[in-house]
């Protein structure tokens, strides 16, 4: 990817594959992979597992500690591939204050689908019970500037490729337009 921009955010609900399209997205880039689940404190990873969603005060603090990150990678000299769900505006602003010129890459599917994934995820501490709570505050990114949604049920490849096709400095032009 030749381009200005300096970090993506892989965003969406649980199950849309942000840490497989991330991956490719990193691996095509020669970016460096941040998942974002990493950096949630145990107190996040406890309720999640129990069945309980997360509230905006439970993200505030991981959503600092992960706009840290992106600044703390890009100021090493490697560009971010984070992974996020950034459900919310709010959140999405709190990583973008962080970060000019952040890129979010919205992977959209339906309830079902999203709901057959996290099934079938073993060992994942986000039990498929919540997922009607992350789309209950799902704020879909669209018309916001520098967001690509997608269909998250296309191939991985097909995802990774269109990012870079869109990242291309000749579309960078169209960035803020797309939604």
């Amino acid at each position: 990817m030749n381009s200005p921009l300096s970090a993506i955010v892989v965003m969406g609900v649980a199950g849309c594959g942000k840490s497989c399209v991330g991956a490719a997205i990193a691996a095509r880039s020669g970016g460096r992979l941040i998942e974002g689940d990493a950096f949630h404190p145990a107190e996040n990873i406890r309720k999640m597992s129990a069945g309980i969603p997360l509230d905006d005060n439970d993200r505030a603090g991981w959503l600092v500690h992960l706009g840290q990150e992106l600044q703390a990678t890009v100021n090493a000299g490697e560009r971010p591939i984070l992974t996020c769900s950034a459900l919310k505006r709010r959140y999405r602003d709190t990583l973008r204050a962080s970060m000019p010129g952040l890129v979010f890459v919205f992977l959209e599917l339906t309830p079902a689908e999203a709901e057959k994934r996290v099934l079938a995820r073993p060992g994942h501490f986000m039990p498929a019970s919540l997922i009607d709570s992350q789309f209950a505050a799902l704020e879909a990114p669209h018309g916001e500037p520098l967001t690509l949604p997608l269909d998250a049920t296309q191939p991985i490849n097909v995802l990774a490729e269109t990012v870079d096709s869109w990242l291309k400095p000749c579309g960078e032009r169209d960035l803020a337009q797309t939604a």
